[in-house]
């Protein structure tokens, strides 16, 4: 109940205070059957009294134990009677809603309206009408006054009476980008809560939490060393309120994960010396290898056999194209060079572009892959080799043309002789209104070999790809890498809160593979004799549930934390419970029964959810008796079958050179049953949007019943303009309009735009 609590059989002392001269005492006594609070309450001007005056007139608390309980603008009252029947209906005719009839005691709980208290006390047989007080909570305490509905969604509740577990014993670290340095939201405007008023409404533990068994606050190891320069937003902090609604005793000691990554991987071995039993954190660096495990992976495992159970997150990368094609990643199981380049990359001196990729593996040669970006949305094309860390030696180069052929962007590091990490970056922001085709060219500047390469589109607004199926032997879609993808960690994708049965679009699938040792030393490591298919994600939680401040408003007061970023923290509260339960358990042991007794996502399978959704009764029933049956292991898309490329122009290589056809025709969609589109709106904010600041970032999601339908928006009447199925943008104080209208293949446009109106006002 908020932040109120008392331990179980704890004695409530009432410390009665003098009444002050000339204070009014509320009511009076023997007046009549209503409690002298009541009688105050029954009075108009009493009524419209703001909430904590009116609360000192009645002489009650305002709010937890022992304030009056109030539901849809009733009071919960006792109206004790005489012998007789006929009260129950006598109450509902006068509009009371009737709790319990309290046939035993003659005394019947009802919720009122306040302005009827009067009538209700003059009818037949009534002796007296007195206030229901909230109650005090005889419990260990709860996280605080916003309580996560992954709590109710993951079963934590009924694990934790259950079990008698709280956390207590257990630590959690936590890794992410700040504690307490933010100074606004990430939506824009004031920050809504710092760490000392967390403490204050008991949703961190500390010495200023109201409930005095979580008095230690929180171990800040190390926090975000360049704030300053860059902007932090706390989500460490968010994560640690999460992990304080799971587990309320556990400690908790934080670690910031955005000092570099070898900061990074120093921050996990130092909270598990610190004591820190259950380790979590939500961050990936770009450089983290894909074909072997490096220096953050190797910190986990070093720390999960020194007996820390490792959890992290997914990663938000997944993405789907408009036929539900999964493409955030391409693969190669080798490098096909083609023997030449497209004209503008040929032309550029000293890159010795004569060596560039094949992608199409049929035998057509296609050095360029069409990659469709939405507007305003940021590509990061991240492409590694399978090569060991301080064992490179090919030097690949990588280029972004547009659609016309020329150059947008480059990336083209010294691979072998300066970096020594098989690593290329791309990064290019659509500052259009529309979709922008790009396409990626990659050369091979130096070496002789053939390695297989891979590249991840990380968390960009890519809406399609050339080649968006596994085949000829490319595989198309997974996207867990680095340390989310070692078999020391427990990996965590996203569930919605409101919703078990789809996992979020946006989480990470797996598996990975790992084609060397782990990167350790300043020595190449050995190649595997097989390549080691690692199944992620293991599990799945909670996402987009309840937090103070972090990290979009989407109502009055209610701010919402998404991601896989929230999904860990969940997992890693329960593993804190589990142990709690069982001291003794390995961080093995806590992983299998983890994953052993999750429920299933809908029809989702172990690529996007692992083991399922995290059950906490299960799990505890696992960790301290027979483990269930471990889940089968997810495999790497099929790369057996023809080559598919998308339909649609992706551009040309250069004037006279298009790009090749498919060799297998690409099926075509079936046909659409109607010639106008339909439109709707899936998804938009409250009518009403309250912020601190003057502006705020919102989201709309469009559907249409053609699934290759366009979409084109009217915001704020400033006319149709093409937009994506996806829009997110600034919003100002003041109100507005958006209108959509899909448009169809063959042209048409639906006559009835979707409409939605709303207002963004500010905070009062």
């Amino acid at each position: 109940m908020g932040g109120m609590c008392a331990s179980a059989g704890a004695v409530v002392f009432l410390v009665l205070l003098p009444v002050a001269a000339g204070a009014e005492l509320p009511g009076t006594k023997g007046g009549g059957p209503l409690s002298p609070a009541l009688e105050e309450l029954a009075k108009p001007a009493v009524r419209a009294l703001p909430p904590a005056e009116e609360a000192r007139v009645l002489g009650l608390a305002s709010h937890g134990p022992g304030s009056l309980i109030r539901r849809g603008g009733r009071v919960l009252v006792y109206v004790r009677h005489g012998a007789g029947s006929g009260t129950v209906s006598a109450l509902r005719s006068q509009g009371a809603g009737i709790i319990d009839n309290g046939r035993t005691l003659r005394t019947v709980t009802a919720s009122v309206r306040p302005a009827d208290l009067r009538t209700i006390a003059r009818l037949p047989g009534i002796l007296a009408v007195t206030q229901v007080r909230a109650p005090v909570l005889r419990a260990a305490c709860d996280g605080g006054s916003v309580i996560s509905e992954g709590i109710a969604q993951l079963n934590v509740a009924a694990a934790r009476e259950e079990f008698e577990v709280d956390g207590k014993g257990s630590t959690v670290g936590v890794l992410s980008d700040s504690f307490d340095q933010a100074t606004e939201a990430v939506s824009g405007g004031p920050i809504a809560s710092k760490a000392e008023k967390d403490e204050e409404t008991g949703d961190l533990p500390g010495a200023k939490s109201p409930c005095a068994t979580q008095k230690s606050g929180i171990d800040e190891r190390q926090d975000y060393e360049f704030f300053a320069e860059e902007p932090s937003f706390d989500e460490g902090r968010a994560m640690l309120q999460i992990v304080h609604d799971v587990a309320p005793e556990a400690d908790l000691a934080f670690h910031s994960a955005f000092n570099g990554e070898l900061a990074f991987a120093a921050g996990i071995e130092d909270l598990a010396a610190a004591g820190a039993d259950v380790i979590v954190d939500d961050v990936g660096y770009f450089e983290e290898p894909f074909f072997q495990e490096g220096p953050v992976a190797a910190a986990a495992t070093a720390v999960r056999e020194g007996g820390s159970t490792y959890l992290s997150a997914a990663g938000n990368d997944n993405l789907f194209d408009a036929e539900g094609n999964e493409i955030a990643s391409w693969e190669a199981p080798a490098y096909r060079d083609s023997g030449d380049c497209p004209p503008k990359v040929r032309s550029l001196g000293g890159f010795n572009a004569t060596h560039c990729l094949d992608f199409n593996p049929s035998g057509t040669t296609d050095r360029t892959f069409g990659i469709r970006v939405e507007p305003g949305e940021v590509l990061t094309l991240d492409l590694q080799w399978a090569e060991p860390l301080f064992g490179v030696a090919s030097d690949l180069d990588a280029f972004l043309l547009d659609s016309e052929g020329g150059l947008v962007t480059a990336s083209f590091e010294a691979n072998i002789s300066e970096t020594q990490r098989p690593l290329e970056i791309l990064q290019w922001e659509n500052p259009s209104g529309s979709p922008r085709i790009v396409q990626l060219v990659v050369n091979r500047f130096a070496g002789t070999g053939e390695p297989r390469l891979k590249f991840v589109l990380l968390q960009s607004g890519v809406g399609g790809i050339e080649y968006p199926k596994s085949g000829g032997g490319d595989v198309v879609g997974p996207s867990v890498y680095g340390h989310a993808a070692a078999a020391s960690t427990v990996t965590v994708g996203a569930v919605p809160f409101n919703d078990s049965a789809e996992a979020e679009e946006y989480s990470s699938r797996g598996p990975a593979a790992n084609y060397f040792g782990p990167a350790e030393g300043s020595s190449p490591a050995p190649e595997l004799p097989t390549p080691e298919v690692v199944s992620k994600p293991d599990i799945a939680a909670t996402d987009c549930g309840r937090t103070t401040f972090f990290a979009s408003l989407t109502g009055p007061g209610v701010w919402r934390f998404c991601g896989t970023s929230a999904a860990a923290p969940h997992a890693a509260g329960v593993a804190a419970l589990m142990l709690e339960a069982e001291p003794g358990a390995s961080p093995e042991e806590v992983e299998d029964a983890l994953t052993a007794s999750a429920a299933p996502v809908g029809a989702f399978g172990l690529c996007a959810v692992g083991g399922g959704q995290v059950e906490a009764v299960g799990a505890l029933e696992a960790i301290g008796g027979t483990p269930f049956p471990p889940p089968a292991a997810c495999e790497p898309p099929d790369a057996s079958g023809p080559v598919f490329v998308a339909s649609g122009s992706w551009g040309s290589e250069g004037p006279g050179s298009p790009v090749t056809p498919p060799v297998q025709p690409s099926p075509q969609p079936p046909p659409e049953t109607r010639a106008v589109p339909s439109t709707s709106i899936a998804k938009h904010p409250p009518a009403v949007v309250r912020i601190r600041g003057k502006s705020i970032l919102l989201s709309f999601r469009f559907r249409s019943d053609q699934a290759d339908a366009r979409f084109r928006c009217n915001i704020d009447n400033t006319g149709f303009k093409p937009c994506t199925a996806k829009l997110t943008r600034r919003f100002k104080i003041g109100r507005h309009v958006v209108r959509v209208e899909a448009q169809g293949s063959a042209g048409a446009v639906d006559p009835t735009p979707a409409v939605f109106r709303f207002r963004v006002a500010p905070r009062s």
